[in-house]
Parts: structure tokens; C-alpha cells; sequence
């Protein structure tokens, strides 16, 4: 594997800045050891650094202005100005300029990205409803990187250090989600699990648990067939090509017990049969991966927390895990591909723990 992290670039796009993304960014990057990882370029304005700089009274703060991604230096963080309409900030409000904001800085890092100007995203928080536009027509980044990088294959995981859950079903209403479970999709979603699991976080045999949708997994079709008619046979198909998925697993007696712990990957079939415990267990330093993308793409697992915004008391932690697993899976995906070259190497390739290598920052 060659090249240092440093030379990595890591656009940052600067989320609904009335929120707390900006102001965990400019916390977390007052600490030396993040700055062994990639080189961080926000996409934003001056006068947005400079507002919240003046609010937290944050002194010898500085940063780097730059008019390309390829002037950044490593060792600080820098600044890619988007031109965007000046406002005052409202911190804690949903605003539609803030909405608006977001968007332009989310195209500004897409464009500086195909561009090759960074090699990879970190997302702050937006809001949902306020960045909606003729522009943006989507539930979240997820499916809207997915748009724009043409990936149709791609999924959401949420990674702790410990443990990490993937998504059948996104933002989507409840009342969907049992017309989304069909044999194509889940083997679409259970191939893109595994694959990230080797090419991502270097398990050469991945082990995924895949939940039911129904209570006690539909009781042999007496609370639903979707298990019978649809999950249990993908689950045998995969064994049948000797990959270890199994399931599928109630869901409360699954994260009830400690099975969660044997398996390399767990999916859920649908939002919040995945996060809520997922957050019960990693609620502070969890981090969102987009699986299935063909640039690296974390984002912190929590959204603009306008009810703490400003106050100081927004914790840095998810933020920073996001940093260091964006570059882990970076230099893993580079490891993976010159295994993949080597078959006898690839043969050798051992499992180990999965590691981000955080610091303690307290």
C-alpha cells in the first residue's frame, strides 16, 4: 500500500450551519492528532468560520483560505469559500437560507470531488426538510450521492467499534416497508453488506446475521410471510454459495441477547429496527458509512441538534470517529485492492479486529 494519509484530501461540506456541524468541526480540529489524518477542506465561507469562531470565543483559531482543494496543507484546516449568499446565523433555527446553504456547499465538494480535487466526504449534519428543493428531492445524503455518483447498489451502516448494523429500508414510512422486501432487493443489499465488510473494514470472511421484519421473525408465517416467502429462501441462497449469512433473527431477543457480538455485520430491514439499538449501544461515537460509493463517505450519526447548538456542550466524539474510520476504510480499500491482485496474498489475508485508533481527546 502506498501514499500517507496526509496526502489524502477530505472534503468536508458544511451541513445546516445553524446547527452544531460547524461548531464540532472547528472543536474537534483544535486537537493536534486529527490532523494525522487527511487534510480537511470545509466547504464553506469565511464570514460562516468567523461567525461561530466569535460565538464559541474560540482564540488562536486558524485556518487556511484556499481558491482550490489543491492548495490545501496538511496540519490545519482549510477553507474552500462557495460564495454563498451572506446571512445572519439563527443558531438553533431551521432557516430556509441555512437549508439553502447546505445544498451549496454539498455541490460545491461533489463538483471539487469529480473533479478530483478530494478524495473523499465528510458530511455534517443537514436538515431534512430545509435543504429540499428542485435540486435536492431526497431523504438524506445517502440516496442523494448515490444520484449523483450513478451507484444503484449501495447501502447505509452505522459503525461503533463493535459492532455494525446495515439498512434494507432507509427514510422511508413504515407503512413501505414490507413492499421493499423482495428477493432482488435483499440480495442486492446482502451482496453490498459483504462486499463492504472484506473491501472496507478487511474481514476476509464476513459474517452477517439478517433480522426478521415480524415479531418472532413471523412465527412460521402466523404475524407474516415476508420471512417465509422471501427472506428465508435469500438466506439459503447464500449459504448454498458458502457465505455465512444467516437468520433471520428476531429482532428484540437478537440485540436482547448477545448474538450481536458473533457476527461481523447485522441487517435490519428497516430504520429503526436497526438504529434504536444501535444508539442504545454507540449513541456518542457511531459514525453513518454509505456503503456501495465509489469515493469514501462517513458522516457523524446524530443531526443539527439545534436544542444544544451554540451552547457548548455538543460532545466531538462521533464527529472524530467519522474522521478516522473515512480514512481507515480509504487505506483499506487500497490494502484490499492489492490483495485482490495477489491471490496467494489474498489467500493469507488474515481477519483482525477492526480498529479506528482513536485517541483519547478528553
Amino acid at each position: 500500500m502506498t501514499g500517507k494519509i496526509k496526502d489524502v484530501r477530505l472534503g468536508i461540506s458544511a451541513g445546516d450551519i445553524n446547527g452544531v456541524g460547524i461548531e464540532l468541526l472547528l472543536k474537534a480540529y483544535q486537537y493536534d492528532p486529527l490532523f494525522n489524518q487527511a487534510t480537511p477542506v470545509l466547504f464553506a465561507d469565511k464570514w460562516v468560520l468567523d461567525a461561530w469562531i466569535k460565538i464559541l470565543d474560540i482564540t488562536d483559531f486558524e485556518y487556511n483560505l484556499i481558491t482550490s482543494a489543491e492548495k490545501a496543507k496538511s496540519g490545519m484546516l482549510n477553507v474552500l469559500p462557495i460564495q454563498g449568499n451572506k446571512f445572519e446565523l439563527q443558531i438553533g433555527q431551521s432557516k430556509e437560507e441555512s437549508g439553502a446553504y447546505a445544498l451549496l456547499s454539498l455541490q460545491k465538494a461533489m463538483e471539487v470531488i469529480m473533479n478530483g480535487g478530494v478524495q473523499n466526504l465528510l458530511t455534517l449534519p443537514i436538515n431534512k426538510h430545509n435543504i429540499q428543493s428542485g435540486e435536492f428531492n431526497f431523504p438524506g445524503h445517502t440516496d442523494y450521492l448515490a444520484k449523483q455518483f450513478g451507484s444503484e447498489e449501495y447501502m447505509m451502516i452505522l459503525v461503533g467499534d463493535n459492532l455494525r448494523v446495515g439498512v434494507l429500508t432507509g427514510h422511508i414510512p413504515i407503512s413501505e416497508v414490507s413492499s421493499r422486501i423482495t428477493k432482488s432487493h435483499l440480495e442486492k443489499t446482502i451482496n453490498v453488506f459483504h462486499h463492504s465488510l472484506q473491501n472496507d473494514f478487511r474481514i476476509r470472511k464476513p459474517k452477517i446475521a439478517v433480522l426478521g421484519l415480524n415479531p418472532h421473525s413471523g412465527d412460521q408465517g402466523l404475524i407474516g410471510k415476508e420471512e417465509q416467502e422471501v427472506i428465508e429462501p435469500v438466506i439459503r441462497s447464500f449459504i448454498d454459495q458458502g457465505m455465512l449469512v444467516y437468520g433471520p433473527f428476531p429482532a428484540d431477543g437478537f440485540f436482547g441477547s448477545d448474538k450481536s457480538g458473533q457476527f461481523d455485520g447485522v441487517l435490519a430491514m428497516y430504520h429503526d429496527q436497526g438504529l434504536i439499538p444501535f444508539k442504545q449501544v454507540a449513541f456518542e461515537d457511531g459514525v453513518n458509512y454509505t456503503a456501495g460509493l465509489p469515493i469514501v463517505r462517513t458522516s457523524p450519526d446524530h443531526g443539527t441538534a439545534y436544542d444544544i447548538a451554540g451552547k457548548g456542550t455538543a460532545t466531538i466524539d462521533s464527529l472524530v470517529h467519522a474522521i478516522y474510520l473515512n480514512s481507515t476504510i480509504y487505506f483499506n480499500r487500497l490494502e484490499f485492492r492489492e490483495l485482490s491482485k495477489d491471490p496467494l496474498q489474498f489467500t493469507n489475508f488474515r481477519r483482525e479486529k477492526f480498529s479506528i485508533g482513536i485517541p483519547n481527546l478528553k
